[in-house]
């Protein structure tokens, strides 16, 4: 059996969404150079939808893939839907990632909603605080 599903290697050789958006309303960056994976998502939120995302990663294959496949999963989503996506998703969608690297599909998540509690600090939106929990660094992978 291959380390790696098809999905996560096609995500990490030909990763989509990959750059920055210059005028992004949303920005989270998540991750610590300890383990060694950090990403940066932006968003492009036009009427409580992303119009756009992109994504830098510095990391490992499966970090890259998470990254790519959570970026598709989200775009075109109302802010509402993106919110909602859990690293379980990222991973079942990649068709699964070995347990060493589960890490990865948290950043994911973890970006995504950093991001969008910047675009609601920046337009000066409301929300609930439980929506965006505070997450430390590195917490899912033992550093």
């Amino acid at each position: 059996m291959a380390l790696y599903s098809d999905k996560v290697m096609d995500h990490f050789r030909n990763p989509r969404n990959v750059g920055v958006i210059e005028d992004a309303n949303g920005v989270g960056e998540v991750g610590n150079p300890k383990c060694g994976d950090i990403m940066k998502i932006y968003l492009k939120i036009q009427d409580d939808t992303i119009a756009d995302v992109k994504f830098e990663t510095f990391g490992c294959g499966s970090a890259i893939a998470s990254s790519s496949m959570a970026t598709e999963l989200i775009k075109g989503q109302p802010l509402s839907e993106a919110l909602k996506l859990t690293n379980q998703a990222v991973t079942e969608a990649l068709d699964g990632l070995p347990a060493h690297k589960i890490h990865c599909s948290v950043l994911a998540e973890e970006a995504i909603k950093k991001a969008v509690k910047d675009y609601y600090d920046r337009s000066g939106i409301a929300y609930d605080p439980a929506d965006f929990p505070v997450f430390e660094d590195c917490d899912h992978c033992g550093e």
